[in-house]
C-alpha cells in the first residue's frame, strides 16, 4: 500500500538529472524516505529505463519501480531557457543527482563553480562509470564494464567455463547503495561546515569493495581467486543441491558448528572428527567428499523434508526461488518486502517495498514512476514562472 507518512528526508530537495540506472536508483533511495524527487527528462528523448524490458499497455514496467516517488519535469538543459530553469530550482534544492560524461554540465555552464556560486550548501552528486578524471574518465561506461572490471565476471561461473556477467545491474545497483550513502555523508558534512560539496562516484569502484580482501590477498600473497561456481575456497560444504522432486536447495557452513549440525543431519557424523573438518579453509579441501555426503542426502529426500530438516538441526539451508515464488514466500510476506501500489495507469501493482524498516519515521511508497513531464506546469508554477513564460518555453524547445 502506499505510504502518506512523512519520512525522515521529508523537506529534502533532490533533483535527478541522471538515466541508466545507478544515479535514478539512488535518487529513488533518497525519494522513498520522504525527500521531494524531481526527475529531469529530455523534452524528446525521455529516460530510456521507460522502455527497457517488458511492458503492459505501452508501458514501461522497469519505470514503475525506478521512477517512483517522483515529480516529473521535462527540460533541455542545453537549451538557454531550460539553463535558467534548472539554476532556478537548484538556488533551492539540497541535491543533485547526474551521470552526465565529465565535462558535460560545464559545458552547459551547470558545473559545480556556477552552482555552488548560486547555492552554496548544494551536494551535487556526479555518478560515471569511471569517474571524474583518470584515462578513463571520459569513455562511456556501464554497469557491465564494472563487472568485468573490477574482478567480478573473473571469480563467477564453472571452473572450466567462461566469466559470467550477471543477468541484471548488479554493479548499478551497489553503486546507487553507495551514492545514496555518499549523499547522506555529504549532507552530514554540511550539518558542521554549511556548505555543500561534489560527490564523486565511479561505479567501477562499490563493486570493488564488495568483492572483499581480493586486492589485499594479492598483495600479500600474490593470490588471484579462481573461478569455482557454487563452491568457496573458504568453507565447505557450500553449494546448490537438487532434491528427490526436483527442486534446488543453497546450503552454507560459514560457521564450524552448522558445519557440524550439517554432517549429523546427513547421517555422517564421523567427518566431523577428521582433522581436517575443524576450519572452513581446510574443509574445503575436502569439498567432493563433504557435497557428496549433503548431496546424496538431499537427493533422496523432497524439498519440503530437506528444509524441515535443516531447520530441526538448526542448519542454513534456504530454497532456491524464482520470482514466483518470491512473491509467495511466507518470510517475505511477513517482512512486508513488497508492497501494492494503486497506480492510475496500471492498477495496483506489486514491487519492491523500500530498502529498510524504520521504527519511527518510516519511508514508503507514495507512487509509481508518472508519465513523461507529468508534473512540468506544476513544478514551473511553484517557481513562480507564469503561464505565458511556461508556454514560451515551450516553443523554444526548452520543455
Amino acid at each position: 500500500m502506499t505510504s502518506t507518512e512523512a519520512g525522515p528526508l521529508t523537506g529534502l530537495k533532490v533533483i535527478d538529472l541522471a538515466t541508466l540506472f545507478a544515479g535514478p536508483l539512488a535518487a529513488t533511495m533518497l525519494g522513498d524516505f520522504g525527500a521531494d524527487v524531481i526527475k529531469v527528462e529530455h523534452p524528446r528523448r525521455p529516460d530510456p529505463s521507460r522502455g527497457h524490458g517488458p511492458a503492459k499497455d505501452g508501458i514501461g514496467l522497469w519505470w514503475k519501480l525506478l521512477g517512483r516517488n517522483k515529480r516529473n519535469l521535462t527540460l533541455d538543459l542545453s537549451a538557454p531557457g531550460g539553463r535558467d530553469v534548472l539554476l532556478q530550482l537548484a538556488a533551492e534544492t539540497d541535491v543533485i543527482v547526474e551521470n552526465f560524461r565529465p565535462g558535460t554540465l560545464e559545458r552547459w555552464g551547470l558545473g559545480p563553480e556556477e552552482l555552488h556560486a548560486l547555492n552554496p550548501r548544494l551536494v551535487l552528486a556526479r555518478v560515471t562509470g569511471f569517474g571524474q578524471f583518470g584515462p578513463y574518465a571520459h569513455r562511456p561506461g556501464f554497469g557491465t564494464l564494472a563487472e568485468a572490471m573490477s574482478g567480478f565476471a573473473a571469480i563467477t561461473g564453472e571452473p572450466d567455463g567462461p566469466p559470467t556477467l550477471p543477468p541484471f545491474g548488479l554493479a548499478d545497483s551497489i553503486a546507487a547503495l553507495a551514492t545514496a550513502y555518499a549523499v547522506m555523508a555529504a549532507l552530514a558534512g554540511r550539518e558542521r561546515t554549511g556548505e555543500g560539496q561534489v560527490v564523486d562516484l565511479a561505479i567501477i569502484e562499490p563493486i570493488l569493495t564488495v568483492l572483499g580482501p581480493q586486492p589485499l590477498w594479492y598483495d600479500q600473497l600474490g593470490y588471484v581467486q579462481p573461478r569455482t561456481g557454487n563452491r568457496s575456497r573458504n568453507n565447505a560444504p557450500r553449494n546448490t543441491y537438487r532434491t528427490a522432486d526436483g527442486h534446488w536447495v543453497a546450503v552454507s557452513t560459514s560457521a564450524q558448528s552448522v558445519a557440524e549440525r550439517v554432517m549429523r543431519l546427513v547421517g555422517r557424523p564421523e567427518l566431523i572428527d577428521e582433522p581436517w573438518f575443524g576450519s572452513g579453509t581446510t574443509r574445503a579441501e575436502h569439498t567432493e567428499e563433504l557435497d557428496g555426503a549433503v548431496g546424496h542426502w538431499i537427493s533422496r529426500h523432497s524439498r519440503e523434508e530437506v528444509l524441515n530438516g535443516f531447520e530441526k538441526a538448526e542448519a542454513a539451508v534456504a530454497p532456491i526461488h524464482d520470482v514466483r515464488e518470491v512473491m509467495e514466500d511466507p518470510q517475505y510476506r511477513a517482512l512486508g518486502t513488497l508492497a501494492e501500489v494503486d497506480d492510475p495507469e496500471l492498477g495496483p501493482l506489486r514491487m519492491q517495498n523500500v530498502l529498510f524498516r524504520l521504527s519511527g519515521t518510516p519511508g514508503g511508497i507514495r507512487w509509481a514512476g508518472r508519465p513523461h513531464g507529468a508534473d512540468t506546469e506544476e513544478i514551473l508554477a511553484g517557481l513562480g514562472l507564469s503561464e505565458t513564460r511556461i508556454a514560451a518555453l515551450r516553443d523554444q524547445g526548452a520543455l
